[in-house]
């Protein structure tokens, strides 16, 4: 006999009843909110089921609502704790595969019923008959006082008399069947009143991302069309069945907490300080306090939840009013041409309307989407105002393209557009989020017949402005740069082009102005004649500052600074006052420069005659020319004296003119 015998004996079966989905409204965060309702029938308990991934935004998210008046007592739901940490809470151990034998074994001294006889357990064991078959015994000390064994496969029934011990095992074996089922978790409510209740329950959970795709038409005469069918993918296990569904377009924030998975504070051991052996205590020598300070420990203060709600659950939040009147596009029917009339799809009305910072498109009609499985909505279906036309952007060939205005009363959601025109496929495109009101350019083919080329040209540095501060002066400079693009239409037809010519920082266009422009780039619209060329210049103006030390400038620079345009009369006549300055400044240093060079010329020479009178007076005979050389040094010494004293005051000029100068640049300003 198996363990099987056991659970065949206990009712695993729990009274709980299931919540349908009534709405489920889809994010582009990756998120689902659902609302669940029904009716419980007098002493049902509400059950939700999950996978393990959805709990923690569930656990974030819930919220609860009993329409009947009653009152929520609680949610429950399965722990994450591991199988093995839950089975050892309970006193005994069922081993996989185990014998009635080894758990019967466990349970000594436990009072059982059976058909033979009623006794507590004295223990269970396995024997083999003499034909060497094995037999499961069981040994029970009876009511009667006497030790008996029993074979177990001869027991058509056993009890345990202990209620407790009962419910222990059914709630081990609910155990193990719960964890059969690993990725699914049940969340159970329950309810004070015992009545029939009408209970609604509304969450976030995860759930794939809803898609938009849309198919752009240009017709032979008329406006164009635009189509958009939403993609919806249904994950969640079970069946979406005429549920009221509504996609919002925007990405709220949101993030995961760890709400499921139980926490467990880590704890220290400390022990009483008597359970240690006694110790002498050396006390230190004592001090005299010191003045102003004081003893005592400060007390804590308890805190509290105030304002208590009836039933210990606060009240739900208001409920989310996701559908609109009726009022919206009525679906297009197929016309002649199939392949590029819009689709024939059900009437059916979207309410569309801003949600907040978001955008919502609510079904009117109920929705069914079957679990695993996908759907396309038809959301859009309308005239949009349109205009084809030719993009350029550099390295990039010529791209047959399309502007589109939002004036349909909603926001467009980003996502894939295939456009048709003329009855035939023309390519693709992607569109980004597109509010009411805004714009795009879309581009879905290469244009063979039109080419583009371009040349650049920049111009000299022009100083527009001049200013001075503080000894420093400041210019602006502006450099002109000229770029053509020449363009050739080979089609016989005419074309609008959009050039999209690169933004430059600090930069001016001069002459014709861009019809936008972006972060990226600034865009230019070029009418093309048909089989023509074309040459679109933009004149662009880069403007940059630099910064200078008056003091550093050489006299011609103050020249040429003050012939600049940009400045006043009294701020030329001050630079070129400063000019002269500088020019007398460096006049007298080169003075000076050429004094002291001829003194150390007239050194060189000194020290020559000097060596020479040396080494003729070693020779006898040449007192004549010792005495020659002795008057050049006389004459040299001469001109000396009086070019340091020339070098003196050429010092004392520069350092008054230089300073006449530092002052004149402190007190310049304009």
């Amino acid at each position: 006999m198996r363990l099987v015998c056991l659970i065949v004996a206990f009712s695993l079966v729990a009274s709980s009843a299931e919540l349908p989905v009534r709405q489920v409204v889809l994010y582009k965060n990756g998120l689902g909110y659902f609302e669940r309702g029904g009716e419980l029938a007098r002493g049902e308990t509400a059950r939700l089921d999950f996978r393990a991934d959805e709990m923690n935004d569930v656990l974030k998210s819930l919220t609860v609502r009993d329409a009947s008046g009653g009152t929520v007592a609680g949610v429950r739901y399965d722990s994450s704790d591991p199988l093995e940490k839950k089975l050892g809470e309970f006193p005994f151990r069922l081993a996989g595969g185990g014998s009635m034998v080894d758990f019967l074994d466990q349970m000594k001294g436990a009072r059982v019923e059976t058909t033979a006889a009623a006794g507590v357990i004295l223990g269970s064991r396995k024997t083999k008959a003499a034909q060497g078959e094995e037999r499961e015994q069981l040994t029970l000390l009876t009511d009667e006082g006497v030790m008996r064994s029993f074979d177990l496969s001869a027991l058509p029934s056993l009890k345990f008399a202990d209620a407790a011990l009962q419910a222990q095992l059914r709630a081990y074996l609910g155990t193990l069947t719960a964890s059969r089922s690993k990725d699914k978790k049940s969340v159970y409510i329950d309810s004070l009143n015992d009545k029939a209740r009408n209970l609604g329950v509304s969450y976030i959970a995860p759930t794939p991302v809803w898609k938009s795709s849309y198919r752009l038409i240009f017709g032979a005469a008329g406006d164009p069309m635009l189509e958009g069918w939403a993609i919806v993918d249904n994950t969640s296990g079970e069946d979406w069945t005429n549920v009221r569904l509504s996609l919002v377009s925007g990405r709220p924030v949101s993030f995961l907490s760890r709400l499921y998975e139980p926490r467990y504070a880590r704890r220290e051991f400390v022990e009483l300080a008597e359970a240690d052996v006694a110790r002498p205590k050396v006390y230190e020598g004592g001090m005299a306090p010191m003045a102003g300070l004081a003893g005592g420990v400060g007390g804590g203060v308890m805190g509290g939840i105030a304002g208590g709600v009836p039933g210990g659950v606060p009240p739900p939040s208001p409920k989310m009013e996701m559908m609109m009147r009726a009022g919206g596009n009525r679906a297009f029917a197929a016309s002649d041409s199939m392949a590029m009339a819009p689709s024939s799809v059900a009437t059916t009305t979207i309410a569309a309307k801003e949600l907040g910072e978001l955008f919502e498109y609510g079904f009117s009609a109920p929705v069914t989407v079957k679990r695993n499985e996908s759907a396309m909505l038809p959301f859009v279906s309308q005239k949009i105002a349109a205009r084809k036309l030719l993009i350029w952007t550099e390295g990039i060939n010529p791209r047959n393209a399309a502007e589109l205005t939002n004036s349909m009363g909603k926001t467009l959601d980003g996502g894939p557009i295939t456009v048709f025109d003329g009855g035939a496929y023309a390519g693709e495109a992607l569109v980004e989020t597109v509010k009411q009101g805004d714009k795009r350019l879309i581009s879905y083919a290469v244009d063979q017949g039109t080419r583009v080329s371009t040349a650049e040209e920049s111009g000299e540095d022009l100083i527009t402005q001049v200013k001075a501060s503080q000894g420093l002066l400041n210019v602006t400079k502006i450099k002109r740069r000229t770029t053509s693009y020449k363009i050739r239409n080979v089609d016989a037809k005419a074309k609008t082009l959009i050039l999209e010519h690169p933004l430059h920082a600090d930069s001016k266009v001069v002459g014709a102005a861009p019809a936008e422009t972006t972060d990226t780039a600034r865009r230019f619209q070029v009418a093309l004649r048909p089989q023509a060329d074309e040459t679109f210049r933009v004149v662009e103006d880069h403007t940059w500052f630099e910064e200078t030390s008056l003091s550093a400038l050489a006299p011609d620079q103050f020249v040429f600074y003050a012939a600049q345009r940009g400045i006043g009369d009294a701020a030329r006549r001050q630079l070129q006052a400063l000019a002269e300055k500088a020019k007398a400044v460096g006049a007298t240093a080169r003075d000076r420069e050429s004094a002291q060079k001829q003194t150390a010329d007239l050194e060189r020479d000194q020290t020559r005659v000097r060596e020479n009178i040396r080494s003729l007076n070693a020779v006898s005979g040449q007192q004549e020319l010792v005495q020659r050389y002795a008057q050049q040094l006389s004459t040299a010494e001469s001109k000396l004296v009086a070019l340091r004293d020339r070098i003196s005051e050429l010092r004392q000029q520069q350092e008054k003119l230089q300073a006449e100068l530092d002052a004149a640049i402190g007190q310049l300003s304009f």
